[in-house]
């Protein structure tokens, strides 16, 4: 299975797999039906959950019934613990949609939807997020998550998300972050798949982020809150819900709360 998804998600563009992943994968959830994990998104609980990753296969990682991964699963939690999303009327711009997500949000009465992308079949607005086609000062609410590593300027996507977003607004801007470097790599001279792979640990990926992933999103106008994993989950959650691989991952897993 874990070789099976790996070659998927390397082989198969992104907009076909939005489009059928969700039939295949939901498919054979009964032979994962149990009891030792539960998706919070979905509530439904397994045995295990499958494995994925572009490059290395990642265990118990996606959901067999709504396809949230972990990171899926921590904002969740999050929006839970730490918001008033479930409850407060809201305007929402949501950046490459999720498939956990969009019906879940496109169906809450108090949220006002727009989901947005440059391809995904399942976004309602086609945009260019280095070019977002809103007035200012338009939403309450913004996410993208893993958008930002693939973009090629992310400091003007960054500058449309600050401005399209209402003072008083909030949002969750996740990328995938390396701790252990302090300053963000990137070389636009790079550009061959396989050297971006090399360099940046995905072949569709243009940068790899640093300590200063924070600091980046302040220097266009964010205020950044970064909240990590056990300040809202306790220890056996966070094993329950396979949110990282072990209570002691999760000290480093941080979900990135920008307001305006």
């Amino acid at each position: 299975m874990k070789k099976f998804i790996r070659f998927v998600l390397n082989h198969i563009p992104r907009k076909y797999l939005q489009l059928f992943a969700h039939v295949a994968v939901r498919s054979s959830s009964i032979f994962y039906v149990g009891s030792k994990y539960e998706c919070p998104v979905c509530h439904h609980r397994f045995r295990k959950l499958l494995p994925y990753g572009y490059v290395n296969s990642r265990e118990n990682a996606l959901c067999p019934s709504c396809l949230s991964l972990e990171r899926h699963r921590q904002i969740w939690l999050f929006l839970q613990a730490k918001t008033e999303f479930f409850t407060k009327q809201s305007v929402m711009l949501h950046i490459a949609p999720e498939y956990c997500f969009i019906k879940r949000f496109g169906a809450m009465s108090n949220i006002d939807y727009y989901s947005a992308d440059l391809e995904s079949p399942l976004a309602r607005v086609k945009m260019d997020i280095q070019a977002i086609p809103f007035e200012e000062n338009k939403f309450d609410v913004i996410f993208c998550n893993h958008i930002l590593e693939h973009v090629d300027d992310d400091l003007l996507a960054m500058r449309e998300l600050y401005r399209v977003m209402k003072p008083g607004g909030w949002g969750i801007i996740q990328s995938p972050v390396n701790l252990a470097r302090a300053v963000t790599y990137e070389d636009k001279t790079i550009t061959a798949p396989e050297e971006r792979l090399k360099h940046f640990g995905q072949k569709d990926h243009v940068r790899e982020y640093g300590r200063d992933y924070a600091d980046r999103m302040r220097s266009v106008g964010f205020k950044v809150e970064e909240v990590n994993l056990p300040e809202y989950v306790s220890d056996d959650k966070i094993l329950y819900h396979a949110l990282t691989p072990s209570v002691e991952a999760a000290k480093d897993t941080i979900i990135y709360y920008v307001s305006k």
